[in-house]
């Protein structure tokens, strides 16, 4: 392969897909946005008093929209998620999903060789070519239907260690985003769809403006008309929450609405408000206190810009040797979908091909147009407490042992490369794994476990497990549970150890 000036691989993998030209391209995001985005991590890091921007009021009060959707996002009822992989790709595409999020961020380690072997078979997905064959001989290819392909970049505070841009390690967001789009846009184009993107872990409207800058000169770089990106923004962290309005302004003419992502927002809000104690996991509930709160008017405030308004995930997987067990998850997953719809939400996430017909059974019963949007929901009124509100419930034995379970269970795969793990009948990602040592580390911090408790109940819970990185992921466990300071992210300290193993 031609060098690319400024541009440095450290893995020699050879891929079709890193071509000179799309080198080039992705090194000028970098050098265009690179220091913005610095900048805005940086800005992370100030002290917040949480409440509605008074700089940002007509805004709020103003009388605008975003730009229409093209029609074939106009129903979004059923939304399936998943890693970047070949079989689950073409998976997630045959469910019957309206639309599949092929994710590089929380369900994706991102060693090189996921994200290479992930940006390459979403080339083939794209122009329908996209085929794999299981170690048993068993073939997969794609169905004449299929979902609306969405793609999700890794968050703005990840690097891309394995892509030196003037001898730094580049934004994983920018490559994500910008390969993808610099290989597949006008060919999504040529197809009549487009191309269409999730942004995780924003924080601001500022973060925002600088996804809308980086749409605006990718699109003008190759020719492409402005407002052919659409983009949806999950809300997932308290920050974003208090700024809903002002991160639709920013990408109003990208926009593709909003979405609760309800496991990162829990541990968010843990992170963002460490003296409010939560209650187990299990008891957090959408229909309860700032949950409820921040999904009620994520509704409202996108069905008054004409925007989607979508629900959270269902990370439910089937109980296969325990058909009650399977009756009675099912049934959760059920109130819950008729929850979102009967509030006003336009559409829903599972985790699981086997739920797509669960939840679209749901939404086709209570929801007769392709969305609601013109469903404003005007009676909802939420102020600055709704939105710090903890809801009653308990911290129990078991809460901390399945925390202790999942977290280092969940650390191990994704230090093996495995970032989408099932563990207890759900489909786990980085986010509940988050969860689970951010409540963990609240306990240490309010003085309700002592780190010599927490190395007794971690041996109870793993001396089942052993080998492979176990070790390794119940040091970092521990270390991220006892931290005198929260560690923003554990994919941080996570992703290095992921790349020495590499190298």
């Amino acid at each position: 392969m031609k060098a690319v000036n400024g541009v440095t691989l450290t893995n020699s993998r050879p891929s079709s897909v890193l071509t000179p030209e799309s080198l080039a391209f992705v090194c000028e995001l970098e050098r265009r946005f690179g220091a913005r985005r610095r900048e805005l991590l940086e800005r992370r890091l100030a002290p917040k008093h949480f409440d509605f921007l008074p700089e940002t009021a007509s805004v709020r009060s103003g009388d605008w929209r975003i730009s229409p959707v093209p029609e074939c996002l106009l129903d979004r009822r059923v939304e399936i998620t998943g890693p970047v992989e070949p079989k689950m790709i073409i998976n997630a595409l045959n469910s019957g999903a309206n639309v599949f999020m092929a994710d590089f961020e929380d369900s994706l380690a991102p060693a090189w060789e996921n994200v290479v072997v992930g940006q390459e078979a979403l080339f083939g997905a794209v122009r329908r070519t996209l085929t794999y064959t299981s170690p048993e001989g068993k073939p997969y290819k794609l169905n004449e239907k299929i979902a609306q392909l969405f793609v999700r970049p890794r968050g703005w505070h990840l690097d891309e260690a394995h892509v030196l841009v003037d001898g730094k390690p580049m934004s994983g967001a920018l490559f994500d985003f910008g390969l993808f789009f610099f290989h597949n846009a006008k060919e999504q184009l040529a197809r009549g769809v487009g191309p269409f993107f999730y942004l995780p872990k924003l924080e601001s409207h500022l973060e925002a403006r600088l996804w809308n800058d980086v749409f605006c000169f990718a699109q003008d770089q190759l020719g492409i008309k402005r407002g052919s990106i659409k983009a949806t923004c999950l809300i997932e962290t308290l920050p974003a929450a208090f700024e809903m309005d002002e991160i639709l302004y920013e990408l109003r003419e990208h926009s593709a609405g909003l979405n609760c992502g309800r496991w990162d927002y829990m541990f968010s809000f843990i992170k963002s408000q460490p003296d409010l104690l939560l209650p187990d996991r299990a008891q957090l509930t959408m229909d309860k206190g700032f949950l409820r709160a921040y999904s009620q008017k994520l509704i409202q405030i996108c069905h008054r810009r004409g925007a989607h308004a979508m629900g959270g995930m269902a990370a439910q997987i089937p109980i296969k040797d325990d058909p009650a067990a399977n009756e009675a998850a099912l049934a959760r997953v059920r109130a819950d979908k008729v929850r979102e719809v009967t509030e006003g939400h336009d559409g829903t996430w599972v985790a699981h091909p086997a739920l797509v017909a669960l939840a679209k059974d749901v939404f086709d019963q209570h929801l007769k147009t392709p969305n609601q949007i013109s469903r404003t929901r005007d009676d909802v009124v939420v102020t600055r407490e709704d939105l710090l509100r903890v809801p009653e419930g308990s911290r129990t034995e078991e809460g901390l042992r399945h925390n202790v379970r999942v977290g280092v269970r969940y650390l191990e795969s994704w230090l093996g490369g495995q970032g989408c793990v099932p563990l207890y009948n759900l489909m786990e990602d980085a986010a509940t794994a988050e969860i689970s040592r951010a409540q963990v580390w609240q306990l240490v911090r309010h003085g309700l476990l002592t780190p010599e408790r927490l190395d007794q109940v971690m041996n109870e819970e793993l001396q089942a497990f052993s080998g492979g990185h176990f070790s390794e992921a119940r040091t970092l466990f521990r270390a991220l549970s006892t931290a005198e300071r929260f560690t923003p992210f554990l994919t941080l300290p996570a992703y290095q150890r992921l790349v020495t193993a590499e190298s």
